[in-house]
Formats: structure tokens, sequence, C-alpha cells
């Protein structure tokens, strides 16, 4: 397999950790631009530069390019959230790059103004907070147009597993203290007691996914906005009760009333309706999908949780 140069935006997160990480293992050429206040993995070549200094920016990509020949295989933008950060890429890898795959969110959707499973073109869009500022860099892209830019925008759900946090509903979503607020026998508080509907997708995943995107057959695949999510439509409340099991612990649930958590908390109203999907669109590419089931991959987590804090128990399968 011919190793290719991959640019990565940002590189020492959560997902674009999991990206650079994946990439490298293949045998890549993996350069990544961060602020530089995390580690990035070992053997990629680190450009620091904030994406908010346009200058500086604009620096380490022109290092990142000179040392790459002139151009990137694949460029993944990981960490884009607002119309400026949509049109900095236009402008920096414009005629650059065979491949932008641009990570946006599927709270992009109106969470009151659903339908079932959401597509990406029967849809009415949320206009504030994360998901506006999402889905107004997906439109700057949109009218960029593809030719010059070949770009795919990935919408993906709850994405869980190693390097983050578990919980998928609020109050208590990405909380640390999750393990042993269960193993203590303590309820877990879930919006509604956790009947929304979600389609989780493991990491592992999603960061297939994108690398296998940027190998896609441009026709359908350029200029295209596609869902990503995890094979299984489950209850919110199946994603604890899965950790509960996994930790042979009983789960205790306190049902936190919806109506008075959309009042109180306008900010989450993206986690106040049910989130699954029709992937048709990322099938037609060809790529395979998430494939993880929910269970095999919460045990994936959890085991990485209690490696990284020492509480893995007496014969614990690690």
């Amino acid at each position: 397999m011919t190793s290719k140069n991959i640019f990565v935006i940002g590189g020492s997160g959560f997902l674009s950790g999991a990206i650079v990480k994946a990439a490298l293992h293949a045998g890549n050429s993996v350069y990544v631009v961060t602020r530089g206040q995390r580690p990035v993995a070992e053997g990629t070549r680190a450009l620091v530069a904030d994406r908010h200094d346009a200058k500086a920016f604009a620096a380490a990509v022109d290092e990142g390019l000179r040392a790459a020949g002139g151009r990137f295989d694949l460029v993944v933008d990981a960490i884009p959230f607002s119309p400026d950060d949509a049109r900095q890429d236009v402008e920096l890898f414009r005629g650059k790059t065979d491949r932008l795959v641009f990570v946006s969110t599927d709270f992009v959707y109106d969470p009151l103004r659903r339908r079932f499973p959401q597509t990406e073109d029967d849809a009415v869009y949320y206009l504030h907070g994360y998901g506006g500022g999402k889905r107004k860099a997906e439109e700057v892209l949109l009218a960029a147009g593809s030719n010059d830019l070949p770009w795919v925008v990935v919408r993906p759900g709850h994405i869980y597993g190693p390097g983050s946090q578990l919980g998928c509903l609020p109050p208590l979503g990405r909380d640390p203290g999750l393990i042993s607020r269960l193993r203590e026998g303590m309820p877990v508080e879930l919006l509604g007691g956790g009947h929304f509907l979600q389609q989780p997708v493991f990491v592992g995943d999603l960061v297939r996914v994108i690398l296998e995107l940027g190998d896609a057959p441009p026709d359908p695949t350029v200029g295209s906005i596609m869902n990503v999510a995890g094979p299984e439509i489950i209850e919110s409340v199946a994603y604890y009760r899965i950790i509960a099991e996994a930790l042979s612990v009983e789960l205790k649930i306190s049902e936190v009333p919806v109506a008075a958590y959309a009042r109180d908390n306008p900010d989450k109203a993206s986690f106040i309706c049910h989130r699954f999907y029709d992937l048709s669109r990322l099938a037609a590419t060809g790529v395979q999908l998430p494939s993880t089931s929910l269970a095999d991959g919460l045990r994936t987590h959890v085991q990485a949780l209690q490696r990284s804090t020492g509480q893995s128990e007496p014969g614990w399968p690690l």
C-alpha cells in the first residue's frame, strides 16, 4: 500500500487523536496542526498554531505542504466549529489536496422537527449554538463547490470509545465519575429516564469511515454530506445498562423530568430528542459501514478507562 500524506487539523483530541493513530498505523505520513497544549502521537510531523491566528495557521499549513511536496492526499478537519473555519479550509486547501473530510455533527438537525430515520436532505436545521455553527460551516463548503476542493462532510451522532469519558445523555454526559458512581450504587440521573433513542458510533468505526472516504470514488462521495452512526438504535438507558453489566453492578436510574430540564437548559436542546439516521448515502460510497456492537464497544471503552485510572478489577479481561 502506498504511503499517503495526510494532514489533520487537530490531532491531540479524542476523535482527531484516534484519526492520527490509525493513519500512522496504516503507514502514512501524518502532519498535524494543534495549539501545542497536549502531546500528539509519536511519529507525526507536529506543527503548532492556533487556527484563530490566521497568519500563523497559514504558515503552519505552508510548512506542511512544503514537507509533503506541495500537496496533501487527504486533509481531515476534525475541529471546525464556525463558517470562518470552513472559509479557512477553502482558502488554504483549494487546489492542494485530493480530498477534504470535514467533521460536522448531527446537532445540525433541529431537535423539534426531525424525521425518523433522519436523512441528510429531508431536514430542518438548527441555527443556534454548536449545531448552528457547524451548519453555517457546511453552507460555506456548499457555496464554494467541490471542483477545486473535493470535500465530503460527515455528520456523526454520539461518538464513544477510548479517549473519551462515558455518558451519552444529560445531565451526566461525558461523566468522569460514572464508573465510580455505578460501583458505589448511586443512581444515574437520566433525562426522561433514558428513553430517547440514539445510534452511538464507536470511535474506531468513525475513524475508519473518515479514512476510507479519503479513497472513495469521487462520485457519489465528493460534494456530499453524510450521516455516520452505529449499527444499533437503542434507548439511551441501554447504553448505561451495558456499562453496569460490564461492571457487574446494578443500574439505578433517577429520572430527570424533560419539560423542566428543557426550560432550564435551552443550550441542551439537541440532546432532548431522538437521534437516529438514514445511512443510505454513506453506504452508496462503498465504504464499510460502522459495525461495532454497542456491547463490544462499551466494554472496550470501560476497559480503557479502568486501565487509565488503575481501577481494573482482578480477573478483568484487559
